[in-house]
Order: structure tokens, then sequence, then C-alpha cells
């Protein structure tokens, strides 16, 4: 190997394959996180992480369903010092629909046009 073949594979050792350029990150659609009590939020707000926002795609409303069965919409207050994995809502709401402080729900962005903060029929689900 001439001296200048040995140049040109050092510089094509910089360039990436077509395999490394294409992105492969994973998009998540929903993701199973706590459900924690915040009085100061109005029934029709959920305060969400900016980060798991991002992730999930969620702009303006969230959905949150509980067990599969209770299904909520949500005005989405991004906010940078939430903690990830917790979604905060109206404790009074949450009671009233006798989901606990602490519980496990799936978030995902809200698409639809029901009223927020009340509960959703489950059955129009996708």
């Amino acid at each position: 190997m001439s001296g200048e073949e040995r140049r040109i594979d050092k510089i094509l050792d910089f360039i990436p394959s077509a395999s490394q350029l294409k992105e492969t990150r994973k998009v998540l659609r929903e993701k199973r996180v706590r459900i924690r009590y915040d009085d100061e939020l109005d029934e029709e707000e959920a305060r969400i992480s900016s980060r798991l926002a991002r992730e999930l795609g969620i702009k303006d409303y969230l959905e949150i369903v509980v067990a599969g069965k209770k299904r909520f919409a949500f005005k989405a207050i991004i906010e940078d010092d939430v903690e990830e994995n917790i979604v905060y809502v109206n404790g009074d709401l949450m009671e009233e629909h006798g989901i606990a402080d602490n519980s496990i729900a799936t978030v995902r962005a809200h698409k639809g046009g029901e009223k927020l903060g009340v509960r959703l029929d489950i059955s129009s689900e996708e």
C-alpha cells in the first residue's frame, strides 16, 4: 500500500457508515409514571417534567390512564424542576374518582378534543 492509499484509508475511517448516520432513537408513545397530588393545580392541569414531555411529544395536552379503566385529559404544565417519572395532578379530582396519591398510571400525549380535567370514556380510546 502506498503512502497516498494509507492517507485515504485514514480519511475514510472518519466517515460514518450509512447505518451509523440513520437515527435509531426509539420514540416513546406512552410511559408508566407515578401520579402525585398537588392541590395548587386546577382540575384541568397536570404538571410534568420537560424531559418526559419531550420524550412523549407532549406540547399542550396530556392524557393519563389509571388501571386501564379511568382516563383523564389535562392541560400540560411543563417544568424543568419536576421529577421525570412523576406527574402532578389535582388531589381532589383524583380522590373523587377513587385514585390514590402515588398511584401508577400511563401518560401520553392527548390528541382529542374532550373536556379537560374530567374522566373520559375509555371505550373511545384507540
